[in-house]
């Protein structure tokens, strides 16, 4: 389905979005408060940058934000961005004779998770994350609880 790349990508812009700041969010903050690989996440990071869904500023005041208001943000922008749109093109299955009109079995099922995904933006999950403690060890939110992607 989703690649560990894509995964990360939908977290840390869930994060962004359930976090509103003024400014630039650090990488360290997000891969320490979610949990995630540093160096893996930057990468991450920089894909959705060069795409226009981040912006990003180097230094010490620097770090990530949205580049777009929450609402504007799809996760199929997301997915797309990453993983390139082929996951929402052609059959779950792999099935090349699965069309519309002959469906496979999973088709309708698997279109409606295609049409969530292009129907949902980053501020309709932001609004119902839960809030959770970050994982042990993270020392970047002082002790306030944050909300994180289950």
């Amino acid at each position: 389905m989703l690649s560990k790349s894509c995964t990360y990508g939908l977290q840390a812009a869930l994060y962004l979005a359930a976090h509103p700041h003024d400014g630039y969010v650090p990488i360290r903050q997000i891969s320490d408060d979610l949990g995630l690989s540093h160096p893996f996440l930057t990468k991450v990071l920089q894909q959705l940058t060069r795409k226009g869904l981040l912006r990003s500023v180097r230094g010490m005041r620097g770090g990530v934000a949205l580049a777009q208001a929450p609402e504007a943000v799809t996760l199929d922008a997301i997915v797309e961005a990453i993983d390139g749109r082929a996951l929402f093109e052609g059959c779950i299955l792999g099935l090349p004779e699965c069309t519309a009109d002959n469906p496979c079995a999973l088709h309708a099922h698997w279109e409606t998770v295609v049409n969530t995904f292009s129907a949902t933006s980053l501020k309709d999950l932001a609004a119902t994350t839960p809030d959770r403690q970050p994982p042990m060890g993270s020392s970047s939110n002082s002790g306030k609880t944050v909300s994180i992607p289950a």
